[in-house]
């Protein structure tokens, strides 16, 4: 790794995948809980309180998503990356970020989809932020 930013990247993107894959085995089985690993909206964990700025926000027109996380970007505080995954673990995209860009990222969902998909938002110092939604 060349500097931190590239270890950020790289850890961002492990956590996204090893998540999606528990996450996805998890919500088959019908138990979705992760306390203080993965965070959402409903479960903030060490985090609550923060769950406003943190929690990926998702808009859908037709096959477009618009993923934003409401969060102020600094050098020592931002949102590092987006991910989203089909519910059976299809990766769509993500987007990187860095501490000047706002926290904003538009994926096109295959033709035709209907159903479940998850989309996290990652923040180097609250965490991974889990939303799960249909299209």
């Amino acid at each position: 790794m060349n500097n931190r930013r590239d270890l950020l990247k790289t850890t961002a993107l492990a956590a996204s995948l090893a998540a999606f894959s528990s996450v996805r085995r998890s919500f088959a089985a019908g138990k979705p809980k992760y306390t203080n690993i993965i965070f959402t909206k409903e479960d903030p964990g060490r985090w609550k309180g923060k769950e406003s700025i943190h929690a990926p926000q998702v808009t859908i027109t037709g096959s477009k998503v618009v993923v934003v996380t409401d969060h102020p970007m600094s050098q020592e505080h931002y949102i590092v990356r987006h991910t989203l995954l089909l519910a059976d673990g299809t990766f769509v995209g993500a987007k990187t970020f860095t501490p000047t860009d706002k926290p904003e990222s538009t994926y096109d969902l295959p033709y035709g989809y209907r159903g479940r998909f998850y989309v996290s938002s990652f923040c180097n110092l609250h965490d991974f932020w889990l939303l799960e939604t249909k299209a």
